[in-house]
């Protein structure tokens, strides 16, 4: 199968690796090119659960000129109009495009590029760290969930989760991936917006007792807004989950904090927090948490890098 990565940072190395490693055809596509150059140059070189060096291509986006089995999805969120622009010829009548974006709304950009009938939507759980160009870490498992949005593409569907877990990624077609999209979006708009605000790490933002009733309403204004999107979201059991993830990941800064504090780059906080803004807002919903934390977000943004 050939597979194209769309966007090969941490997570997107991973994939393409353990999915080469599987004997599938696959191509890494990203636009940084010291990344470019040390992985045509040296490999990509792997550490963590182990040490290694896999030689894998990769090109830029415009580069990429046969036609996909499966395309899957990792850039920024911010940065996939641009990334399905760029890799158009690619995309055939029968190429499947599987989206593992963090965050919420992504179904209707990828939907202006790619018919509803070949988008599988995932999630996962699965862990990377990129630790400079060419070179990522790798350590302990995960999982993925994935169902075609199409109810008629479930054939291809549960193809692409054997495919997957052919490689090791333990991968399950969902017959209802939606409300785990959300869920992992809530995890993302309770802490990854907090402790790049915070500068903090997880664990400390949740023994803060100010901190978590903000974790508690951000929480409840996810669910009040999914249920009227008409996902089925419990509250509780989001509040469970959210708290359990707290703990597993304590020690640890999120994502956010990565792009924003520590690399001074724009966030995706449009596609978590200020999802739910914008959604809440088409429900006549208030959302006056995620409203201010995207304002606060953006306003540090200018601060950091400047505006856009």
């Amino acid at each position: 199968m050939l597979i194209y990565i769309a966007g090969s940072g941490a997570m997107g190395c991973r994939f393409g690796k353990q999915l080469h490693e599987a004997g599938n055809d696959v191509i890494l596509l990203d636009k940084w090119e010291d990344h470019i150059q040390a992985i045509r140059e040296n490999g990509l070189k792997v550490s963590g659960d182990e040490e290694k060096v896999v030689n894998i291509p990769i090109m830029r986006p415009e580069e990429a000129k046969e036609q996909a089995d499966l395309v899957i999805l990792f850039t920024k969120a911010m940065q996939l109009p641009d990334m399905l622009e760029a890799i158009q010829d690619v995309i055939g009548p029968d190429t499947q495009v599987l989206c593992l974006l963090n965050g919420l709304g992504h179904q209707e950009v990828i939907s202006k590029y790619v018919p509803e009938k070949n988008i599988i939507m995932g999630v996962t759980v699965w862990t990377a760290q990129l630790q400079g160009p060419g070179h990522v870490y790798l350590a302990s498992t995960g999982s993925i969930n994935i169902q075609s949005l199409n109810p008629d593409g479930q054939d291809k569907g549960k193809e692409i989760a054997d495919v997957l877990s052919k490689a090791n990624l333990n991968a399950i077609y969902d017959e209802d991936v939606i409300p785990s999209i959300w869920r992992k979006a809530c995890v993302n708009g309770t802490m990854n917006s907090n402790c790049a605000l915070l500068d903090c790490k997880i664990g400390e933002l949740f023994a803060s007792e100010d901190g978590l009733t903000i974790v508690h309403e951000i929480i409840h204004e996810f669910v009040v807004v999914g249920q009227a999107e008409g996902v089925a979201l419990n509250e509780e059991e989001i509040t469970d989950y959210v708290m359990q993830t707290s703990k597993s990941a304590a020690h640890h800064y999120p994502s956010m904090h990565q792009d924003l504090v520590q690399n001074n780059r724009y966030t995706e906080i449009d596609f978590i927090n200020g999802a739910v803004s914008r959604l809440g807002r088409n429900h006549d919903i208030a959302t006056p948490y995620c409203d201010l934390i995207t304002q606060l977000i953006h306003a540090k943004e200018d601060v950091l890098i400047g505006k856009k």
